[in-house]
């Protein structure tokens, strides 16, 4: 049986519908909590080489806004990318689904219903 692990920070709303549409369907779920066990750079990488920098940096979020205008214009590619999610993990869409090979980020009820038929 493959695990399922979902990244992110529990008090997202964005996590807590996907965690409570999982728990609906009575998938049983790996919770990684960014705050407190940080984010794990292989598996950033990873998402990164899979999804691309620009579908986990969340340009919508709070976080995003809070930074100065030069910070947010030092991003430019992967590995300034990475360098700031590494630092400052809101910025990270939420939340990360990781299934075996499958790999989503963010939610959508109509796509994580094609993972968890």
């Amino acid at each position: 049986m493959t695990t399922t692990t979902l990244y992110g920070i529990p008090n997202c709303d964005t996590v807590k519908k996907a965690r409570a549409w999982l728990a609906g369907r009575g998938v049983e779920v790996a919770f990684h909590d960014y705050k407190k066990q940080g984010v794990p750079e292989a598996a950033l990488r990873g998402w990164v080489k899979s999804l691309g920098w620009e579908a986990l940096l969340n340009r919508k979020g709070t976080t995003w806004r809070k930074l100065d205008a030069a910070r947010q214009a030092a991003v430019t590619d992967a590995a300034s990318a990475i360098a700031l999610m590494l630092e400052q993990p809101s910025v990270i869409r939420r939340p990360v689904l990781v299934k075996g090979e499958v790999l989503r980020a963010g939610f959508d009820a109509g796509e994580w219903a094609k993972v968890f038929p």
